[in-house]
């Protein structure tokens, strides 16, 4: 999983795709097999490659781009290729061939069986970069809140003086959780249980997955 950018960098990231042109750029770049030049860029969108190369530049400082200098260009004159940087926010324009990949690499996963803790050990290494990220004055029932907001999984939250109860309301990978739930919902809960043993001041006493259907939910008791 990629890890989760300071909300600084997001922002800058989300005033970057602001403009049309940029959002335009950004999916024709994603949606690419390979980076491309500038040239490229102008001509599949219709825009002379001065009008592009500023918004590309702007893109690549905000974090979302990366470049390479080509030289195989013209004589003289490098061209700088430009690909969608590894940590840039996933917006559900991925090519194809990504949930191709997953369903592959999800398939060889549970060939293999990995025992539940070692599958949780994965994702609760992202959730504990998840807690680093958030807020410091936020709970950390009120940070996990948002973070699986972030995630998709339209989290409501409930709580008292001993704790605090989040449903997920949606799933962002329900298909591919019902097909292994032995490895998605284990993700999940790694993800949860690193980030609240990283931000501190709770603990899981419960994590429900597809299986309870109770509804899939997470019991944090305050320490």
């Amino acid at each position: 999983m990629a890890e989760t950018l300071p909300t600084g960098s997001r922002r800058e990231i989300f005033k970057a795709l602001g403009d049309n042109t940029r959002f335009a750029i950004y999916e024709e770049l994603v949606r690419a097999a390979t980076p491309l030049s500038t040239g490229e860029v102008a001509s599949a969108l219709g825009l002379h490659p001065n009008t592009i190369r500023p918004h590309l530049e702007r893109m690549r400082d905000a974090g979302l781009l990366t470049v390479r200098v080509d030289s195989r260009g013209s004589v003289g004159r490098p061209q700088h290729r430009y690909g969608v940087s590894s940590e840039a926010p996933s917006l559900g324009i991925e090519p194809p061939a990504y949930p191709l990949l997953a369903g592959l690499l999800a398939n060889v996963a549970a060939a293999e069986a990995p025992a539940a803790d070692r599958v949780a050990s994965v994702g609760a290494r992202h959730g504990r970069v998840l807690a680093k990220a958030a807020a410091p004055t936020a709970t950390c029932g009120e940070g996990l809140n948002v973070a699986l907001q972030e995630l998709g999984f339209s989290p409501a939250a409930s709580g008292d003086s001993r704790g605090t109860s989040i449903r997920f309301t949606e799933c962002p990978y329900r298909r591919m959780a019902e097909a292994f739930p032995d490895l998605v919902c284990q993700l999940h809960r790694g993800i949860v249980e690193g980030y609240v043993a990283e931000k501190g001041g709770s603990t899981v006493v419960e994590f429900a997955t597809l299986e309870d259907r109770d509804p899939c939910r997470v019991e944090l008791a305050d320490v």
